[in-house]
């Protein structure tokens, strides 16, 4: 099968699956293309990650476009985003013409009240294996702790954070370099 439309049908499953957005996917793209395939290596990943978070626009569109982008270029960025797109562009448009039906349905709202722990888990499970694959430990742990909460509890721009954990990272490496 062609690389590119494998690629579109790896992401439009993917997408037809994942229920909660683009951080629901991290674990699904990364069992696929990081663990089954071998097309990224975890390094890469979560360096491709940092990036897709940093810039605008939708999450899981931009790690589509950048996976795609480093394995074949503009084609591999378009298709793999295109399959990450389509399924909830279609979802969506079902959504829309049959909502009214089934808005106020009890059996539909409680359906979605127990999908929500499950995202949260599909969100946290792969927090903790990007911890191990970041070397987390307990002397470095903080930084993460620190930067959640300061995204989640104070509104602090994710962006901002970023660059101050890349300039914390430069000087503790200049600190580490001059005192070894």
């Amino acid at each position: 099968m062609n690389f590119y439309l494998k690629s579109f049908l790896i992401f439009f499953r993917i997408g037809i699956f994942t229920i909660g957005g683009g951080y629901a996917m991290v674990p699904l793209i990364e069992a696929d293309l990081v663990d089954k395939r071998k097309w990224v290596s975890k390094e890469d990943f979560l360096d491709l990650m940092a990036l897709a978070q940093t810039v605008p626009g939708i999450f899981a569109v931009n790690i589509a476009i950048f996976i795609g982008y480093k394995l074949k270029g503009f084609w591999g960025a378009f298709w793999m985003a295109l399959g990450t797109i389509l399924p909830s562009f279609f979802i969506i448009l079902a959504i829309a013409l049959f909502f009214r039906q089934f808005q106020h349905v009890e059996t539909v709202e409680h359906i979605f009240k127990g999908i929500r722990p499950a995202v949260v888990a599909l969100i946290a499970a792969p927090t903790f294996k990007m911890a191990k694959s970041a070397r987390i430990n307990r002397y470095n742990a903080w930084i993460p702790v620190a930067s959640a909460l300061l995204i989640w509890l104070i509104g602090f721009s994710p962006i901002y954070v970023i660059i101050l954990s890349g300039v914390g990272g430069y000087l503790y490496g200049r600190y580490q370099k001059r005192y070894n």
